[in-house]
Protein backbone atom coordinates (compact mmCIF):
# COMPACT_ATOMS: atom_id res chain seq x y z
CA UNK A 1 0.00 0.00 0.00
CA UNK A 2 2.82 2.52 0.90
CA UNK A 3 4.62 1.74 -2.40
CA UNK A 4 1.33 2.10 -4.32
CA UNK A 5 0.91 5.88 -2.42
CA UNK A 6 4.10 6.94 -3.58
CA UNK A 7 3.86 6.24 -7.17
CA UNK A 8 0.45 7.73 -7.02
CA UNK A 9 1.53 10.72 -4.94
CA UNK A 10 4.40 11.39 -7.58
CA UNK A 11 2.32 10.64 -10.81
CA UNK A 12 4.19 7.62 -11.73
CA UNK A 13 0.85 6.20 -12.38
CA UNK A 14 0.11 8.71 -14.97
CA UNK A 15 3.14 8.99 -17.10
CA UNK A 16 3.65 4.99 -17.64
CA UNK A 17 3.99 5.43 -21.25
CA UNK A 18 6.27 8.74 -21.08
CA UNK A 19 9.89 7.19 -22.21
CA UNK A 20 11.66 10.58 -20.39
CA UNK A 21 9.93 10.34 -17.07
CA UNK A 22 11.67 8.70 -14.21
CA UNK A 23 9.40 6.85 -11.52
CA UNK A 24 10.41 5.72 -8.24
CA UNK A 25 10.16 1.74 -9.03
CA UNK A 26 10.76 1.09 -12.94
CA UNK A 27 7.82 -1.39 -14.52
CA UNK A 28 5.58 -0.31 -11.63
CA UNK A 29 1.84 0.01 -12.92
CA UNK A 30 -0.50 -0.76 -10.35
CA UNK A 31 -1.14 -2.04 -6.86
CA UNK A 32 -0.88 -5.55 -7.91
CA UNK A 33 2.39 -4.66 -9.20
CA UNK A 34 3.63 -2.79 -6.44
CA UNK A 35 2.33 -5.70 -3.88
CA UNK A 36 4.79 -7.98 -5.89
CA UNK A 37 7.65 -5.14 -5.36
CA UNK A 38 6.90 -5.24 -1.94
CA UNK A 39 7.09 -9.00 -1.57
CA UNK A 40 10.77 -8.78 -3.34
CA UNK A 41 11.87 -6.45 -1.13
CA UNK A 42 10.28 -7.94 1.71
CA UNK A 43 11.88 -11.11 1.16
CA UNK A 44 15.21 -10.25 -0.66
CA UNK A 45 14.32 -12.12 -4.02
CA UNK A 46 14.84 -9.63 -6.24
CA UNK A 47 13.71 -10.60 -9.66
CA UNK A 48 15.01 -7.37 -11.19
CA UNK A 49 12.57 -6.66 -13.50
CA UNK A 50 11.19 -4.06 -10.89
CA UNK A 51 13.63 -2.00 -9.64
CA UNK A 52 13.95 0.98 -7.10
CA UNK A 53 15.87 4.38 -8.50
CA UNK A 54 17.91 6.80 -7.44
CA UNK A 55 15.57 9.46 -8.16
CA UNK A 56 13.48 8.92 -5.22
CA UNK A 57 14.48 9.46 -1.12
CA UNK A 58 11.20 8.24 0.54
CA UNK A 59 11.53 5.01 -1.49
CA UNK A 60 14.91 4.30 -0.51
CA UNK A 61 14.20 5.01 3.55
CA UNK A 62 11.08 2.70 2.96
CA UNK A 63 13.43 0.50 0.95
CA UNK A 64 15.81 0.26 4.23
CA UNK A 65 12.77 0.11 6.81
CA UNK A 66 11.21 -3.13 5.12
CA UNK A 67 14.61 -5.02 4.85
CA UNK A 68 14.97 -4.31 8.15
CA UNK A 69 11.44 -5.39 9.07
CA UNK A 70 11.75 -8.58 6.98
CA UNK A 71 14.97 -9.24 8.67
CA UNK A 72 13.23 -9.42 12.21
CA UNK A 73 10.09 -10.97 11.01
CA UNK A 74 12.19 -13.90 9.60
CA UNK A 75 14.40 -14.17 12.86
CA UNK A 76 10.81 -14.40 15.05
CA UNK A 77 9.56 -16.89 12.61
CA UNK A 78 12.80 -19.70 12.87
CA UNK A 79 12.85 -18.67 16.29
CA UNK A 80 9.21 -19.70 16.96
CA UNK A 81 9.51 -22.94 14.53
CA UNK A 82 12.48 -24.12 17.10
CA UNK A 83 11.59 -23.63 20.40
CA UNK A 84 7.95 -25.66 19.02
CA UNK A 85 9.83 -28.12 17.80
CA UNK A 86 12.17 -28.55 20.77
CA UNK A 87 9.18 -29.16 23.65
CA UNK A 88 10.16 -29.07 26.89
CA UNK A 89 8.35 -32.19 27.42
CA UNK A 90 10.83 -34.01 25.72
CA UNK A 91 13.14 -32.99 27.57
CA UNK A 92 11.55 -33.73 30.67
CA UNK A 93 10.85 -37.40 29.18
CA UNK A 94 14.77 -38.00 30.10
CA UNK A 95 14.85 -37.13 33.70
CA UNK A 96 14.23 -40.00 35.42
CA UNK A 97 13.44 -41.26 39.24
CA UNK A 98 14.04 -44.51 41.25
CA UNK A 99 10.88 -46.52 41.00
CA UNK A 100 11.39 -47.48 44.90
CA UNK A 101 12.16 -45.06 48.07
CA UNK A 102 13.91 -46.36 50.18
CA UNK A 103 14.46 -45.97 54.23
CA UNK A 104 17.36 -46.88 56.12
CA UNK A 105 20.40 -44.99 58.13
CA UNK A 106 22.70 -42.68 57.46
CA UNK A 107 25.46 -40.78 59.05
CA UNK A 108 23.55 -42.00 62.33
CA UNK A 109 19.93 -40.58 61.14
CA UNK A 110 16.87 -42.34 59.57
CA UNK A 111 16.60 -40.86 56.67
CA UNK A 112 13.67 -41.46 53.44
CA UNK A 113 15.52 -41.34 49.93
CA UNK A 114 15.00 -41.31 46.62
CA UNK A 115 17.71 -40.89 43.64
CA UNK A 116 17.22 -38.56 39.87
CA UNK A 117 19.42 -38.78 37.26
CA UNK A 118 19.30 -37.18 33.24
CA UNK A 119 20.27 -39.57 30.28
CA UNK A 120 21.05 -37.00 27.88
CA UNK A 121 24.64 -35.26 28.14
CA UNK A 122 23.21 -31.49 27.98
CA UNK A 123 22.97 -29.99 31.65
CA UNK A 124 19.48 -29.06 33.19
CA UNK A 125 20.63 -25.22 34.30
CA UNK A 126 19.21 -24.09 37.96
CA UNK A 127 17.50 -27.19 38.51
CA UNK A 128 16.24 -27.55 42.01
CA UNK A 129 13.67 -30.53 43.85
CA UNK A 130 10.76 -30.63 45.83
CA UNK A 131 8.91 -33.43 47.68
CA UNK A 132 5.05 -33.44 48.82
CA UNK A 133 3.09 -35.58 51.36
CA UNK A 134 -0.24 -36.24 50.23
CA UNK A 135 -2.37 -37.02 52.80
CA UNK A 136 -5.57 -36.98 54.16
CA UNK A 137 -5.67 -35.24 57.93
CA UNK A 138 -8.42 -34.20 60.49
CA UNK A 139 -7.35 -30.77 62.37
CA UNK A 140 -7.81 -30.55 66.59
CA UNK A 141 -11.10 -28.94 65.99
CA UNK A 142 -13.07 -31.99 63.55
CA UNK A 143 -12.17 -30.52 60.03
CA UNK A 144 -11.42 -33.11 57.85
CA UNK A 145 -8.76 -32.05 55.01
CA UNK A 146 -8.87 -34.70 52.04
CA UNK A 147 -5.35 -34.51 50.33
CA UNK A 148 -4.11 -32.73 52.44
CA UNK A 149 -0.54 -31.57 51.17
CA UNK A 150 3.32 -31.27 53.34
CA UNK A 151 6.48 -30.28 52.71
CA UNK A 152 9.15 -32.30 53.13
CA UNK A 153 12.51 -31.23 53.84
CA UNK A 154 15.12 -32.41 50.88
CA UNK A 155 17.57 -29.25 51.74
CA UNK A 156 16.01 -26.08 50.92
CA UNK A 157 17.50 -24.80 54.44
CA UNK A 158 21.08 -25.86 53.45
CA UNK A 159 20.88 -25.76 49.47
CA UNK A 160 20.79 -29.16 49.08
CA UNK A 161 17.64 -28.86 47.07
CA UNK A 162 19.29 -27.05 44.41
CA UNK A 163 21.36 -29.96 42.53
CA UNK A 164 23.91 -30.16 39.76
CA UNK A 165 22.68 -33.11 37.99
CA UNK A 166 25.99 -34.04 36.23
CA UNK A 167 25.23 -37.77 37.39
CA UNK A 168 22.72 -39.68 39.20
CA UNK A 169 22.07 -38.09 42.90
CA UNK A 170 20.05 -39.82 46.04
CA UNK A 171 17.80 -37.07 47.32
CA UNK A 172 17.55 -37.63 51.27
CA UNK A 173 14.91 -36.49 53.67
CA UNK A 174 15.93 -36.69 57.25
CA UNK A 175 13.49 -38.21 59.69
CA UNK A 176 13.04 -35.89 62.50
CA UNK A 177 11.03 -34.60 65.01
CA UNK A 178 9.45 -32.00 61.91
CA UNK A 179 8.93 -34.79 59.50
CA UNK A 180 5.66 -36.68 58.99
CA UNK A 181 7.36 -39.76 59.57
CA UNK A 182 8.56 -39.21 62.84
CA UNK A 183 6.35 -41.69 64.20
CA UNK A 184 6.12 -44.22 61.39
CA UNK A 185 7.46 -47.38 62.41
CA UNK A 186 8.18 -50.34 59.81
CA UNK A 187 5.09 -52.04 60.82
CA UNK A 188 3.33 -49.41 60.23
CA UNK A 189 4.34 -48.09 57.56
CA UNK A 190 2.22 -50.47 55.44
CA UNK A 191 -1.06 -49.33 56.85
CA UNK A 192 -0.68 -45.45 56.25
CA UNK A 193 -2.32 -44.35 52.96
CA UNK A 194 -0.11 -41.43 51.98
CA UNK A 195 2.00 -40.74 48.63
CA UNK A 196 5.11 -38.72 48.32
CA UNK A 197 5.14 -36.77 45.35
CA UNK A 198 8.46 -35.75 43.97
CA UNK A 199 9.06 -32.78 41.63
CA UNK A 200 12.22 -31.92 39.62
CA UNK A 201 12.55 -28.06 38.05
CA UNK A 202 14.91 -26.66 35.88
CA UNK A 203 15.64 -25.24 32.76
CA UNK A 204 16.78 -26.54 29.25
CA UNK A 205 20.63 -25.81 28.73
CA UNK A 206 19.25 -25.45 24.62
CA UNK A 207 16.50 -22.99 24.69
CA UNK A 208 15.95 -21.68 27.81
CA UNK A 209 12.64 -23.01 28.93
CA UNK A 210 11.43 -24.39 31.99
CA UNK A 211 10.92 -27.78 32.20
CA UNK A 212 9.58 -30.07 34.95
CA UNK A 213 9.32 -34.01 35.78
CA UNK A 214 7.01 -35.43 38.23
CA UNK A 215 6.91 -38.88 40.16
CA UNK A 216 5.34 -40.41 42.76
CA UNK A 217 5.65 -42.99 45.50
CA UNK A 218 3.00 -44.88 47.46
CA UNK A 219 3.67 -47.00 50.98
CA UNK A 220 3.81 -50.60 48.89
CA UNK A 221 7.01 -48.45 46.40
CA UNK A 222 8.46 -47.24 49.61
CA UNK A 223 10.99 -50.04 51.11
CA UNK A 224 12.26 -49.82 54.67
CA UNK A 225 15.56 -51.30 55.15
CA UNK A 226 17.13 -50.95 51.83
CA UNK A 227 19.86 -48.81 49.87
CA UNK A 228 20.69 -47.57 46.58
CA UNK A 229 23.55 -49.54 44.87
CA UNK A 230 25.91 -47.53 43.37
CA UNK A 231 26.28 -46.85 40.01
CA UNK A 232 29.33 -44.77 39.21
CA UNK A 233 32.50 -46.51 38.55
CA UNK A 234 36.07 -45.02 38.06
CA UNK A 235 37.65 -46.01 34.57
CA UNK A 236 40.80 -44.96 33.69
CA UNK A 237 40.59 -41.95 34.96
CA UNK A 238 36.83 -40.92 34.70
CA UNK A 239 33.82 -41.98 36.32
CA UNK A 240 31.20 -43.91 34.03
CA UNK A 241 27.84 -44.60 35.11
CA UNK A 242 26.12 -47.37 34.85
CA UNK A 243 22.34 -46.80 34.43
CA UNK A 244 21.05 -50.57 34.55
CA UNK A 245 21.54 -50.97 38.10
CA UNK A 246 20.00 -46.89 38.43
CA UNK A 247 16.85 -48.73 39.86
CA UNK A 248 18.71 -51.49 42.31
CA UNK A 249 18.46 -51.74 45.99
CA UNK A 250 19.89 -53.42 49.02
CA UNK A 251 19.30 -54.52 52.09
CA UNK A 252 21.37 -53.05 54.79
CA UNK A 253 20.75 -52.89 58.91
CA UNK A 254 18.09 -50.96 59.56
CA UNK A 255 15.93 -50.41 63.13
CA UNK A 256 12.52 -51.13 62.65
CA UNK A 257 10.94 -49.01 65.29
CA UNK A 258 10.32 -45.41 64.19
CA UNK A 259 12.54 -42.62 64.43
CA UNK A 260 10.82 -41.22 67.39
CA UNK A 261 11.63 -44.38 69.51
CA UNK A 262 15.10 -44.34 68.22
CA UNK A 263 15.67 -41.42 69.13
CA UNK A 264 14.34 -42.61 72.99
CA UNK A 265 16.76 -45.57 73.06
CA UNK A 266 19.74 -43.44 71.90
CA UNK A 267 18.90 -40.75 74.55
CA UNK A 268 18.35 -43.37 77.34
CA UNK A 269 21.75 -45.20 76.67
CA UNK A 270 23.60 -41.96 76.52
CA UNK A 271 22.11 -40.99 79.79
CA UNK A 272 24.55 -41.48 82.70
CA UNK A 273 24.00 -43.55 85.87
CA UNK A 274 23.89 -41.83 89.13
CA UNK A 275 23.49 -42.98 92.32
CA UNK A 276 23.04 -40.96 95.63
CA UNK A 277 22.31 -41.61 99.21
CA UNK A 278 19.41 -39.64 99.64
CA UNK A 279 17.48 -41.73 97.15
CA UNK A 280 19.06 -44.96 99.16
CA UNK A 281 17.53 -43.61 102.23
CA UNK A 282 14.01 -42.87 100.89
CA UNK A 283 13.88 -46.44 99.60
CA UNK A 284 14.73 -47.87 103.03
CA UNK A 285 13.33 -45.09 105.53
CA UNK A 286 13.54 -47.44 108.61
CA UNK A 287 17.45 -47.12 108.40
CA UNK A 288 16.83 -44.01 109.05
CA UNK A 289 14.76 -43.97 111.99
CA UNK A 290 17.13 -46.70 114.08
CA UNK A 291 20.31 -45.50 113.03
CA UNK A 292 19.79 -41.98 112.87
CA UNK A 293 22.96 -40.52 114.61
CA UNK A 294 24.89 -43.84 113.78
CA UNK A 295 24.31 -43.54 109.71
CA UNK A 296 25.44 -39.52 110.35
CA UNK A 297 28.81 -40.18 112.43
CA UNK A 298 29.66 -43.01 109.51
CA UNK A 299 28.95 -40.70 106.91
CA UNK A 300 31.37 -37.52 108.36
CA UNK A 301 33.39 -40.08 108.90
CA UNK A 302 33.59 -41.12 104.94
CA UNK A 303 33.81 -37.48 104.41
CA UNK A 304 36.78 -37.21 106.41
CA UNK A 305 38.53 -40.17 104.49
CA UNK A 306 37.72 -39.09 101.49
CA UNK A 307 39.12 -35.78 101.80
CA UNK A 308 41.78 -36.91 103.00
CA UNK A 309 42.37 -39.32 100.01
CA UNK A 310 41.77 -36.35 98.12
CA UNK A 311 44.18 -33.96 99.93
CA UNK A 312 47.33 -36.68 99.53
CA UNK A 313 46.69 -37.27 95.56
CA UNK A 314 46.84 -33.75 95.46
CA UNK A 315 49.79 -33.27 97.17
Amino acid sequence: MIWWLIAYIRGDLDHLQDKDWNPCVDNLNGFVSAFLFSIETETTIGYGHRVITDKCPEGIILLLVQSVLGSIVNAFMVGCMFVKISQPKKRAETLVFSTNAVISMRDGKMCLMFRVGDLRNSHIVEASIRAKLIKSKQTKEGEFIPLNQTDLNVGYDTGDDRLFLVSPLIISHEINQHSPFWDISKVQLPKEDLEIVVILEGMVEATGMTCQARSSYVTSEILWGHRFTPVLTLEDGFYEVDYNSFHDTYETNTPSCSAKELAEIISRAEMPLSWSVSSKLNQHPELVNENGEKNLEDQSERNGDVANIENESKV
